[in-house]
């Protein structure tokens, strides 16, 4: 039974002709996203899951240009399991590289934000990617690793630092 609220809408919207169709494409977040709910342990594979919507036509990214080199996706998210990440990697030759944790500590969000890019970007370090393009859904993650914010908490520098001296290991890399 709706609620009060969506039935309004639901009156409101009625007069129009809705018709609702399934989305054709995953967006790279997403599929962070969908790893960090079905997190497997081991080495890096590529990705063989299979999405049961054969609609799926692509996987699609937040980018309007094709990128020429590395991407890396990453999220978080957090259920009554507990906090989890998520990192794909996509090489030049569209190949995925999948990559999920579970956060067992008490931590932020923006702490989570920190462990999932930190994830990937080891992964990438040790695949010897020297050239990537970090993307991400955090304004504030963003905007304090480019220097436009800045923070005092004491636990948030200590992990900006440390993505930053891991940057330093490639010849190119953007956010």
């Amino acid at each position: 039974m709706p609620t009060r609220k969506q039935a309004k809408w639901q009156i409101l919207l009625s007069e129009f002709d809705i018709v609702y169709i399934t989305q054709k494409a995953i967006k790279g977040k997403d599929l962070a996203y969908h790893l960090v709910e079905n997190s497997v342990d081991g080495d890096y594979k590529p990705l063989t899951t299979y999405f049961p919507d054969e609609e799926v036509l692509f996987a699609g990214e937040d980018i309007a240009e094709s990128y020429p080199g590395w991407r890396m996706f990453f999220d978080r998210a957090a259920n009554f399991k507990g906090v989890g990440i998520g990192v794909v990697l996509i090489s030049k030759f569209g190949q995925h590289y999948p990559a999920s944790a579970k956060i067992r500590f008490p931590c932020t969000n923006n702490i989570v934000e920190y462990e999932a890019c930190i994830l990937g970007i080891r992964m990438a370090i040790d695949m010897n990617v020297k050239e990537l393009l970090i993307i991400g859904d955090s304004d504030l993650w963003i905007h304090q690793l480019q220097g436009e914010w800045s923070t005092k908490n004491f636990k948030i520098l200590l992990y900006l630092h440390y993505v930053k001296e891991l940057c330093k290991k490639f010849t190119k890399i953007e956010f």
